[in-house]
């Protein structure tokens, strides 16, 4: 997918003052950072499906268990994640960070899962979920039609696509407002939680029928750290953060210990009114939990669902533009990819085809399926990453490290990564060998299209004529090399 450059005769460049650069400004302040990383992780799940988690334990007692176990797993990642991102100052993530460490053919098998897959399917089906309880107050009584559902969820993509091309400033704000809401949500439930338990309502928290398999277990901390997915999200878009070194470790920090407090305090809320049966048999806990407790008012519960998918699509679509836009940087997707809007400072190219593929994966009734196949991917390249951090200590000790984290916290964490990794693959082999297929799919791609540098000189130039004319329609222009 590596495009050769263009004649400097066919860009097209912006008049600008000599002293203006065309490149991803930091506009993204600490407040930002920590709902981009609280609304990238809250999206439907905690509203929706803890029943995952209960379902693979058995028992109240040991879902909390693993609900605490999966933050501290998270913040161990993150807190990992903060020294690769202060040292890499790459936009991408980990996938800058393999790239750096690991060369470039695991990084692009990273990109391409992530880019093609796990994100836009991810923003299709947090754009469904958003739709449909944004029409459920419209449908009280049966299912709303699919039609409908699928059309709100491609406006609701299409307005925030709109809205990241058009200023970071906006996305930002729209990421903050609607973190508000969902937080504002959570802690209504919280606080009818806490009354629940003041009324001594504790008869559901107890070890009965703990489930004894150990495979079960270990799957349950997989469904409990799907729920916790997004906490390396501010570092697809650290370029945009101001002052790195500081606020990126401090967002982390706030935001993992934010999130799995309101996730543990929630699911003690729902389990004081709501049987380990009745969790199960739910599809919406927390509609549920509403409709028990708080009469007429229950429909609140759907519109901050709404509310709090809205702004995971948003997070999850700004965060999903910086992976192409990395990926372009460094030759390894399309060069439009990794241009820059010459008036709005924005990846425009990079937040159009982001949202593209989220609207393509809409026409597919499987996009579940295709997640599950691929989720444990998701696991390999972050423990990937992790790993990153000891052997660039090994092989880089002269880089300037601002935050220097203890090594056992990235030992710990590979081999929790190896462990999850491992166990779904026992459990579930089938969905595992798909999962492994579809990622494979990457390796002729990258021979054909990257690694492949003695391109036909027609096909050089056909492609430098496409990068021209979608340069020109979108007014974007390359931006500075960077190094390290």
């Amino acid at each position: 997918m590596e495009l050769e450059e263009p004649d400097k005769a066919n860009l097209v460049e912006k008049p600008t003052l000599p002293e203006e650069t065309i490149e991803l400004k930091p506009k993204m302040t600490l407040l930002n950072g920590v709902t981009v990383i609280v609304g990238s992780i809250i999206g439907s799940g905690i509203f929706v499906s803890p029943s995952g988690v209960l379902k693979n334990t058995g028992s109240v007692n040991m879902a909390l268990v693993v609900w605490i176990t999966s933050g501290i797993f998270s913040m161990i990642g993150a807190y990992c994640y903060a020294e690769l991102g202060c040292m890499i100052r790459k936009t991408g993530a980990d996938y800058a960070y393999i790239m750096v460490t690991l060369g470039k053919f695991l990084a692009f098998i990273r990109l391409w899962v992530e880019c093609m897959i796990v994100r836009p399917c991810t923003v299709a089906i947090v754009a469904l979920t958003f739709s449909i309880y944004a029409v459920k107050f419209f449908f009280p009584e049966c299912e709303p039609p699919d039609e409908a559902v699928r059309i709100l969820a491609a406006v609701c993509i299409c307005i925030l696509a709109f809205v990241n091309c058009w200023d970071v400033s906006w996305a930002t704000a729209v990421q903050d407002i609607f973190t508000y809401a969902k937080l504002l949500a959570l802690f209504i439930i919280i606080a009818t939680g806490i009354v629940q338990l003041s009324r001594g309502k504790t008869e559901n928290f107890n070890w009965d029928d703990t489930e004894t398999d150990f495979t079960r277990i270990a799957l349950s901390f997989y469904s409990g750290l799907f729920a916790y997915n997004g906490w390396n999200y501010l570092n697809f878009v650290i370029e945009e953060l101001q002052d790195p070194v500081r606020n990126l470790p401090r967002a982390i920090a706030i935001s993992i210990i934010l999130v799995t407090v309101v996730y543990v305090l929630t699911n003690v809320a729902f389990y004081t009114t709501l049987t380990v049966p009745e969790v199960l048999g739910s599809e919406a806990v927390a509609v549920t939990f509403a409709k028990v407790l708080y009469g007429p008012m229950a429909f609140m519960i759907p519109v901050f669902v709404a509310m709090s998918t809205f702004g995971g699509v948003n997070g999850i679509l700004l965060t999903s533009s910086r992976l192409f836009y990395a990926g372009a940087c460094e030759g390894q997707m399309p060069e439009i990819f990794s241009m820059i809007q010459v008036d709005k400072m924005t990846p425009a190219p990079a937040v159009l085809v982001s949202a593209f593929l989220s609207l393509c994966y809409l026409c597919s009734s499987d996009i579940f399926s295709l997640i599950n196949y691929v989720g444990f991917a998701t696991w390999v390249s972050i423990g990937l990453a992790v790993f990153c951090l000891p052997y660039l200590r090994w092989k880089h000790p002269e880089w300037e490290r601002p935050i220097r984290v203890q090594l056992i916290f990235p030992i710990i964490y590979i081999i929790a990564s190896i462990f999850i990794t491992i166990v779904p693959m026992i459990a579930s082999p089938v969905e595992t060998g798909i999962g492994t297929a579809i990622i494979m799919t990457g390796i002729p791609v990258y021979f054909i299209f990257v690694a492949w540098k003695d391109k036909p000189a027609f096909i050089k130039k056909m492609l430098a004529s496409i990068t021209l004319s979608l340069q020109k329609l979108i007014v974007v222009v390359p931006p500075p090399k960077k190094t390290l």
